[in-house]
């Protein structure tokens, strides 16, 4: 019989928690469910904060939440399920950075925990109570931390690069008065 460890057990709970969050946050945007907007809804919000095509955006940001934080959850493909949350977080992160840091101001906080927790996963693995240790680590190799990381990274960059410089265009398109009358 094995023995588990403190680390086991608080990998695991960490696990549960944050891939329990993210798995919700996704599913309120692929599915409605918890009071989410569904693609339509989401898909609208996102258009409106810059990342378009908002409904392409919200199923891509729907997916890496609700696929990244089941993954987390269950402990299967760690590196990839990590960084796949890790990227959404950044995501939104870029969104609510213009309000500061903290939630109560609706700053990115919340964002940063969920996706700083996520990579610390990805990074430090699921423990011994995970699929990814029941599978003989398969999916859950040292190489795939770093190919997942850059993967992320690079779709991330993409995405919001492109929202920023769009939102860039739109705001030199208007010109606001120098006066008040």
């Amino acid at each position: 019989m094995t023995c588990y460890d403190r680390r086991d057990l608080g990998l695991l709970l960490l696990r549960l928690g944050t891939g329990g969050v993210l798995a919700a946050h996704g599913a309120q945007k692929l599915l409605g469910w918890f009071g989410g907007g569904g693609i339509e809804g989401t898909g609208k919000f996102m258009e409106s904060v810059g990342y378009r095509p908002g409904k392409a955006s919200a199923t891509a940001a729907g997916l890496a939440e609700a696929g990244g934080g089941l993954l987390l959850a269950m402990g299967l493909a760690t590196p990839a399920a990590g960084a796949a949350a890790a990227g959404a977080m950044a995501g939104a992160a870029a969104v609510h950075a213009p309000n500061g840091f903290f939630a109560q101001t609706g700053g990115y906080e919340y964002a940063a925990s969920l996706g700083l927790t996520s990579a610390g996963l990805a990074v430090t693995g699921p423990g011994r109570l995970s699929l990814d240790h029941a599978l003989g680590h398969a999916v859950n190799r040292g190489w795939m931390v770093p190919a997942a990381f850059a993967a992320a990274a690079a779709a991330t960059a993409v995405v919001v690069g492109a929202r920023v410089k769009r939102l860039r265009e739109e705001k030199e398109g208007h010109q606001e008065a120098l006066f008040e009358e």
